[in-house]
């Protein structure tokens, strides 16, 4: 038995004693506004019960709550009660580390961007300076920046700031020299150094490139990514989600997730999709998917990812990038690599989630998961793409033909509707964050934000989803308006949706007896409050398993 493999299994142990004692009493929540979804149909009720961490009635009327036995109430207050949200896909670890860094998220300039910077030069003494969020497509001209600007502000320490999408960094010279790229250095496979016309590197390194910087800067202890972990899940609690599914964890995070576990320090519910690029998690796709039985940590899916971004001009698109002739974003890996790693994790029983975000990729990913799908008799295990962005509209029928999930990011519809018509033309558009005729098709869909890529908050998503609008109500009457979901629907995306794509659809996403007391309150009433007013909701308390992990009071 591989060590790892013993370790999953010591948490399921642990965490499998810790709940067997008998719960001391049964709990009623009641005088509240309750709303849950039974396969999209809006169910309303006035009280729950549970008991321990298991739902034990749910009644539709004050009068009908009379006849609880329960010995413990609590009062409501008059607040709205909703199902637990499922964030189906985040960036836990990357989230946690981003709240240290310097954060350049909406930053309207080159300029202001480094005076963040040299902020941080000018107080702190370390080895690197990193940091999150820069978009270029907000500055004027929306050019890339360049080394220069940051040279000007750390000229001798090395710099290193991740784009908003993940998919670039922007370096200075420092980071560059460290790194040993000059004019000599060729482009890596999937990757690309944006150069000047003398062949010199710019400071702006695209997907697989950005490695050669990575692979410079100290990794992080143990500790610390154990410790961003326990930060950021307590921070995802404070928006309302009781589970995330993170979208990339290689065996260092897995582990960092079971020592939380073992000391049943996890906030809320973990869906962990194994890192196929880390030799690390060989051993899990050798021992099999490990689950829970408190399902705070099941895991059981692979990410991979086939290409990069398109703000970023890395997402692989079949046609020529409309606002740059000739180029047709990356492809992450060959077909034969792409191949192999979902036929080895499917063969292992594990649920393949693949980046991709361009027409290409979609179209790709599609045509490798049919014939796999069939050989590995591997359909039962809801493989997924996460993104499914920009489609040829005749791909769109052929997720639920294969019976593939998309898993979607309303957000990135209302963040990058000032950009990607640029990026791809208004023809494209047509099958482009198009959810509703996803949905209209039969597709399975889940709803995540893609943290810290967007806001982690689920009420910007569900906003974004119903309104296809920005928090400033523009456009109006919404972008591509004719994807708008109905407020069933997109709460559908965050309940319902995410826990069928993690094979836990009979455990949450809904409440009703025998599902976890997974559930939060919130201060308005989602269905009936303006939906210009939906990204302003605010969680007043979070309880996963009938433990309440956040308050206000």
């Amino acid at each position: 038995m591989s060590r790892f493999y013993f370790l999953g299994l010591l948490a399921c142990l642990i965490n499998t004693s810790a709940l067997a004692a008998p719960a001391s009493s049964t709990s009623l929540l009641y005088n509240v506004t309750g709303y849950s979804l039974n396969s999209g149909r809006v169910e309303r009720f006035s009280a729950l019960e549970f008991q321990g961490d298991t739902i034990t009635a749910v009644y539709p009327t004050p009068e009908a709550a009379k006849a609880s036995k329960a010995n413990e109430r609590i009062d409501g207050g008059g607040a709205t009660l909703l199902p637990g949200l499922i964030d189906a896909h985040g960036h836990v670890g990357g989230y946690g580390k981003s709240l240290s860094q310097v954060d350049l998220v909406g930053v309207t300039s080159e300029k202001a961007a480094g005076a963040r910077v040299a902020e941080v030069a000018a107080t702190e003494s370390k080895d690197w300076i990193l940091g999150r969020g820069w978009n270029q497509a907000l500055w004027p001209g929306k050019s890339f920046p360049t080394r220069e600007s940051l040279d000007k502000v750390a000229p001798d320490q090395p710099v290193a700031l991740v784009r908003i999408d993940g998919h670039a960094l922007w370096v200075n010279s420092a980071a560059l020299e460290l790194a040993g790229i000059d004019a000599s250095v060729s482009d890596p496979p999937g990757g690309q150094i944006i150069r000047d016309a003398s062949g010199v590197a710019t400071g702006v390194l695209v997907d697989n490139a950005m490695n050669l910087i990575n692979q410079v800067i100290a990794d992080d202890s143990d500790q610390q990514v154990v410790e961003y972990q326990r930060r950021a899940l307590d921070k995802l609690a404070g928006y309302g989600l009781t589970s995330v599914h993170d979208a990339r964890s290689d065996a260092r995070s897995i582990r960092a997730y079971q020592a939380l576990a073992e000391k049943q320090a996890l906030a809320i519910r973990v869906y962990p999709m194994l890192d196929v690029l880390d030799a690390g998690i060989d051993p899990y796709l050798a021992a099999g998917p490990v689950i829970d039985p408190t399902h705070m940590l099941d895991i059981r899916s692979v990410k991979i990812s086939a290409d990069g971004a398109l703000g970023s001009r890395g997402a692989a698109m079949i046609a020529d990038y409309s606002d740059e002739p000739g180029h047709r974003g990356l492809l992450l890996l060959s077909d034969a690599e792409l191949e192999h790693h979902i036929n080895r994790a499917m063969a292992a029983g594990y649920q393949v989630n693949t980046h991709a975000i361009g027409d290409l990729a979609n179209q790709r990913v599609l045509d490798l998961y049919q014939p796999l799908l069939a050989k590995n008799t591997a359909a039962g295990l809801r493989h997924r793409i996460e993104h499914a962005q920009v489609l040829r509209p005749q791909d769109i029928p052929r997720f639920r033909t294969l019976n593939v999930i998309a898993s979607v990011q309303p957000t990135h519809a209302t963040s990058d509707k000032n950009m990607a018509e640029d990026r791809v033309g208004a023809d494209r558009l047509q099958g482009a964050y198009a959810w509703k005729s996803l949905l209209d098709a039969g597709t399975r869909m889940a709803g995540g934000s893609d943290f810290p890529v967007e806001h982690p908050n689920p009420f910007h998503g569900l906003y974004a989803a119903i309104t296809r609008q920005g928090q400033d109500g523009e456009p109006p009457g919404g972008w591509l308006p004719e994807q708008k979901l109905s407020r069933a629907e997109a709460l559908h995306l965050f309940t319902e949706g995410a826990a069928y794509a993690a094979h836990q659809e009979h455990l949450i996403g809904r409440l009703a007896p025998g599902y976890y007391a997974d559930f939060i309150l919130v201060d308005s009433d989602y269905f009936t409050m303006p939906e210009s007013d939906i990204w302003k909701t605010r969680v007043l308390e979070t309880w996963v398993a009938g433990r309440r992990v956040y308050g206000t009071d």
